[in-house]
C-alpha cells in the first residue's frame, strides 16, 4: 500500500472546494458562540426521528493512497430516505442566500452522506443545507437526492484533487525524515558548552519539559537550540518547530542558521511570518477585494501558490513568500498564515504565540502539545508579556464617538455617555495625577458589554458610514479590554492616569509568571534561552518557572584574554550628569585614542547619548561618527550597520536595550571596542514604581526587580557585541563606579572579571 492519509471532512472538502475573496469586513466576536446557540437551538426543536451531532469515518482506497476520513455532521434524519442535516449560521437576510450559496457547504453534506450509504448500504440518500438567521431566528432550508454512485464519483473527485498536495505532502515528510537521520552537525567541532547545551535541549524535549538556559554569546544558542530540535523532529517527539523572536534581526539569525543546515543536506520546510504592516503590497492595509487585487480570488489561487512554492523552496522567508505572492496574485501575510499551518518550521514574533488579542488562532488550533517551542532573547519576553497580559482605555476615545452618534444611533450613544461618566468619576475620586487600586475597576465590564453588544450589530449594518473606522477601533480596544479583565488576578493592579482632560484607565500586570506558564505548560517542550538569563533565580522566577524545570547555565567559550576591560569611577546619576559630561567625554576621548577600532558607545537615553555626542563631535568632528536615530527605518539600520564594514575607523552612538545593543553580529575587525555608558538603569517611572512596590509587598527585592535586573541585562547584551568568535579581541570600558560594588560585581561574568580600573 502506497502513501497513508489521515484527513478531516471538513479539511478535504475546503482544501478542494474553498473558493472567493478574503474578506475583512466585521464579523462581531459573538458569532462563533451564536452559531454554537443555533445549532443547538434547531437540534433541540426536532423530532425523535433526529440525531444530532453524529461522528462519521471512512478508510477509502484510491489509486496508490490509503485515506482515513473522519467528521462530525450535524444531524441525521431517519425518514424513508435517510437526510444528513447541515446546519449554518449567518447574519445575512435569508432572502439572498439561493441554493448554491456555498459550494462546501454541500461538498461537506455529500461526503457524510457517502460516509452514512456507505456504511449502511444505502442506495440513495438526501442531504439537507438549514440556514439559520441568527438576528431573526427565521431558518431556510435545501434539499437534494443522490445516488450512491453520484457521492462516489464526487468522493473520487476530491480525492484526485487533494492527492495531488498529498502526494506532495508525503515526499516532503519523507525527505524530512530521511534527511534529519543523516543530518550531522554542521561545524567541524563544538564550542565549548554547545554540546552540552545541545544535549540538554535535545533532553528537554525527549523528556516533555520546560529549559531555562544560559548560554553566553559566542556559543552559537541558535544552532545548539535548533539542531536538537531538528532532530527530536525527526524521531517525531514534536510535530512542529515555533520559532519565537522578539526582534527582526534574531529572526535573520534563525534563518542563516537553517540554511547553513539546508546547505549540509536537510531537506525541511520553514516559513517565517512578517507583520501584516511590514509585508502588504499595498499602500493601505485593507483587506477586502474592492480595495486589495491580492485579496480579491485569494482562495482560487491559493492551493496553486502553495504547491508551486513547496515544490520549489524550503525556506519561505519574507523575500520568497513575497515572490510567490507576487506571482499567484495572493496577500502575501495570509499567504504565511496558512503555510504556517503546512510547514514543520514556524519562525515568528512572540506575539503570535503569547499575546490573548493577537495570537495564531491557526496554530491555536492545531495540537500545541505537540509544539517544541524555543524562545530566543527570552530576557525580553518579561516586559513583553507585561505590555501582551495589560490593557487600557482613554476618556477621550469614548467622548469623541459619543458626540458623533448623538443623532446616529441612540443606543450607542447612551452606552457611551455611561462609559465617559465612568471616566469622569474616576478623574474626581482622587486628586492625585496618578493612583492605583488593588482591585478590577467596578462596573466598567458591564458597560463595555453593553457597548460592545450595541456597536456589533451597527458595525455589521453600517460599513460605509464615515464614522466607521472609529468605532470600528474602539470596538476592538474594549473587546481587548474586557479579554484582559478577564485574567485580572492579584498579579495585576488598576491604575489611573490623568492629564487635564484626559483620563487613562489601565489594567496593568504586575506579574506575567503565572500567564506564561500557564500558556507553555500545554506545549511538548519550551526552551527559554539567552545570553543574558542573570541572574537566573530572577528569570525563572518571572518567567513562569516551576521546580521540576530544567536550567542550564554555561561558561563563556572563549578565552577571557581577548577581551581588556576596564572600569571608570565617574558617576552616571541622574543628579550628577551636569557636571559630569566632561570628564564622560574625556574618558571616551582618552580610550579612543588608545585604542584602535571601531568602537560602538551605548548610552542608557537618547537625551543622554545625543548631549554627550554634541560635546564629543566638536572635540572629534573629524572622525566618521554615526548616531542611533530613534525612528529609523529598516533601510537606516542596514546602513548603520554597514558603516563598520568600511575600511575608514567609525565610532558609533546608540542606546542600551535598543535595535544596536542586541542581536547585531559584527565580527572580527567589524567591531574592536564597546564603551557602555551607565548601568542601564530603566528611567524611573510610575509603571516601574508600581513594580518595585509589589514585589516588595512579596518579600522580594522589588528595587532589583524593577530597575538594577533589566538595567544590568542591556549592559551584558551590548558588551555581548564584542567578542563573537574564537579569534575576535577588542576592549570593553563600563563607565560608572557602581560597576564597583558588590552587587554588580557579582552580576557581571567571568570573563569580565580581569578588569583595571581606570
Amino acid at each position: 500500500m502506497g502513501n497513508f492519509i489521515k484527513i478531516s471532512v471538513r479539511g478535504l472538502v475546503e482544501y478542494v472546494l474553498r473558493r472567493g475573496s478574503i474578506d475583512s469586513t466585521f464579523v462581531g466576536t459573538s458569532v462563533l458562540l451564536d452559531g454554537v446557540r443555533a445549532h443547538q437551538k434547531i437540534q433541540s426543536e426536532q423530532g425523535d426521528n433526529y440525531e444530532s451531532e453524529v461522528s462519521l469515518k471512512m478508510d477509502i482506497s484510491y489509486k496508490d493512497s490509503f485515506f482515513k476520513i473522519e467528521g462530525r455532521c450535524d444531524g441525521i434524519i431517519k425518514e424513508d430516505v435517510i437526510i444528513i442535516d447541515e446546519i449554518k449560521s449567518t447574519r445575512r437576510d435569508l432572502e439572498y442566500i439561493q441554493e448554491d450559496h456555498n459550494e462546501v457547504y454541500w461538498g461537506q453534506g455529500k461526503v457524510y452522506a457517502y460516509m452514512y450509504a456507505k456504511e449502511n448500504n444505502i442506495e440513495n440518500i438526501k442531504v439537507q443545507l438549514t440556514y439559520m438567521n441568527i438576528n431573526t431566528q427565521e431558518e431556510k432550508r435545501f434539499i437534494k437526492e443522490f445516488t450512491i454512485d453520484e457521492l462516489e464519483e464526487f468522493i473520487y473527485y476530491l480525492l484526485e484533487e487533494y492527492k495531488i498536495y498529498a502526494d506532495l505532502r508525503m515526499d516532503m515528510e519523507e525527505k524530512r525524515e530521511n534527511t534529519i537521520k543523516d543530518l550531522e552537525f554542521p561545524f567541524p567541532s563544538y564550542r565549548k558548552g554547545q554540546r552540552e547545551l545541545a544535549v540538554s535541549i535535545y533532553k528537554t524535549i525527549r523528556n516533555e519539559k520546560r529549559i531555562f538556559a544560559k548560554a553566553p554569546t559566542g556559543t552559537g544558542k541558535t544552532i545548539s537550540t535548533l539542531f536538537p530540535a531538528i532532530k527530536a523532529l525527526g524521531e517525531n517527539k514534536i510535530e512542529k518547530i515555533i520559532y519565537l523572536t522578539a526582534k527582526t534581526i534574531t529572526k535573520k539569525v534563525a534563518e542563516e542558521t537553517l540554511n547553513i543546515l539546508l546547505s549540509k543536506g536537510l531537506i525541511c520546510k520553514s516559513v517565517t511570518i512578517t507583520a501584516k504592516e511590514k509585508i502588504c503590497f499595498m499602500d493601505e492595509v485593507n483587506c477586502n477585494k474592492e480595495h486589495c487585487p491580492y485579496a480579491d480570488g485569494y482562495y482560487n489561487k491559493l492551493n496553486r501558490a502553495i504547491i508551486d512554492i513547496f515544490e520549489n523552496e524550503n525556506m519561505m522567508d519574507r523575500e520568497t513568500i513575497e515572490k510567490y505572492s507576487e506571482k499567484h496574485g495572493v496577500c502575501p501575510f495570509e499567504f504565511s498564515l496558512d503555510l504556517s499551518l503546512l510547514c514543520p518550521i514556524v519562525i515568528c514574533d512572540y506575539n503570535y504565540f503569547f499575546d490573548p488579542r493577537a495570537s495564531l488562532k491557526r496554530l491555536n488550533e492545531e495540537n500545541k502539545n505537540s509544539y517544541g517551542v524555543l524562545i530566543d532573547e527570552a530576557h525580553n519576553l518579561v516586559d513583553r508579556s507585561r505590555e501582551m497580559f495589560s490593557a487600557s482605555l482613554n476618556k477621550s476615545e469614548f467622548l469623541n464617538l459619543k458626540r458623533k452618534f448623538k443623532n446616529k444611533d441612540k443606543d450607542i450613544h447612551r452606552h457611551l455617555n455611561k462609559i465617559n461618566s465612568y471616566m469622569i468619576d474616576l478623574r474626581k475620586e482622587r486628586d492625585e495625577k496618578s493612583f492605583t487600586k488593588k482591585e478590577k475597576p467596578k462596573d466598567i465590564n458591564r458597560f463595555l458589554n453593553g457597548f460592545i453588544s450595541k456597536a456589533e450589530k451597527w458595525l455589521m449594518d453600517n460599513k460605509g458610514d464615515e464614522d466607521y473606522k472609529e468605532a470600528l477601533d474602539l470596538y476592538f480596544n474594549c473587546n481587548s479590554f474586557v479579554r484582559i479583565l478577564k485574567l485580572y488576578d492579584e498579579r495585576y493592579i488598576t491604575y489611573v492616569e490623568k492629564n487635564k482632560s484626559e483620563v487613562t484607565l489601565k489594567l496593568f500586570c504586575l506579574d506575567p509568571s503565572h500567564l506564561l506558564r500557564e500558556i507553555t505548560k500545554n506545549n511538548r517542550a519550551t526552551i527559554f534561552f539567552s545570553a543574558t538569563l542573570s541572574p537566573m533565580k530572577y528569570y525563572r522566577e518571572v518567567l513562569g518557572s516551576d521546580e521540576e524545570d530544567y536550567n542550564v547555565m554555561l561558561p563563556s567559550p572563549f578565552n577571557r584574554d581577548n577581551i581588556k576591560v576596564y572600569i571608570n569611577r565617574v558617576s552616571t546619576r541622574y543628579k550628577d550628569r551636569e557636571n559630569t559630561y566632561e570628564k564622560i567625554v574625556n574618558t571616551i576621548s582618552d580610550t579612543i585614542n588608545n585604542e584602535t577600532g571601531n568602537t560602538l558607545i551605548f548610552f542608557p537615553s537618547y537625551s543622554y547619548m545625543y548631549r554627550i555626542y554634541e560635546i564629543f563631535i566638536e572635540k572629534h568632528g573629524h572622525m566618521n561618527i554615526i548616531v542611533q536615530d530613534n525612528h529609523m527605518s529598516e533601510e537606516e539600520r542596514e546602513e548603520f550597520l554597514e558603516e563598520f564594514s568600511k575600511d575608514e575607523r567609525v565610532i558609533g552612538f546608540a542606546v542600551l536595550g535598543g535595535i544596536f545593543s542586541e542581536g547585531i553580529d559584527l565580527r572580527g575587525e567589524k567591531l574592536e571596542g564597546v564603551i557602555i555608558v551607565g548601568v542601564g538603569l530603566p528611567q524611573v517611572c510610575f509603571e516601574r514604581n508600581i513594580i518595585k512596590e509589589y514585589y516588595d509587598e512579596n518579600n522580594k527585592w522589588g528595587y532589583d526587580y524593577s530597575y538594577v535586573y533589566p538595567g544590568m541585562n542591556k549592559v551584558l547584551q551590548a558588551g555581548g557585541r564584542l567578542i563573537r568568535t574564537e579569534r575576535d579581541k577588542g576592549f570593553l570600558l563600563l563607565m560608572d563606579d557602581r560597576f564597583l560594588t558588590s552587587k554588580y560585581q557579582n552580576m557581571i561574568p567571568y570573563e569580565w572579571k580581569n578588569f583595571k580600573i581606570v
